[in-house]
């Protein structure tokens, strides 16, 4: 749950890298991997922009119910690179 300016701005940061690691698959993998390949990082995408959304639909008066903990794709953590594979 983003609950700053400065988690909302992260997390729209790691969207944009998200959608561009896509963007570099959708060039590089085979057709039959992408789709496994892709998924995974559609779905974060997809989760951070409920996040993002939730959050700029409150107030900025209104505090969150509850804060998650961090975890492994909280934008509090930093992302590695990914690896994209060559065409073959």
């Amino acid at each position: 749950m983003i609950a700053t300016d400065t988690e909302l701005e992260a997390t729209q940061q790691r969207i944009v890298y998200f959608q561009r690691l896509l963007s570099q698959m959708r060039v590089a993998a085979r057709p039959d991997e992408f789709p496994a390949m892709a998924g995974a990082y559609v779905a974060e995408v997809e989760k951070m922009h409920r996040e993002v959304m939730d959050y700029l639909t409150r107030h900025a008066s209104v505090q969150p119910t509850t804060a998650a903990p961090p975890t492994a794709t909280s934008p509090t953590q930093p992302i590695e690179p990914s690896h994209v594979p060559a065409a073959r």
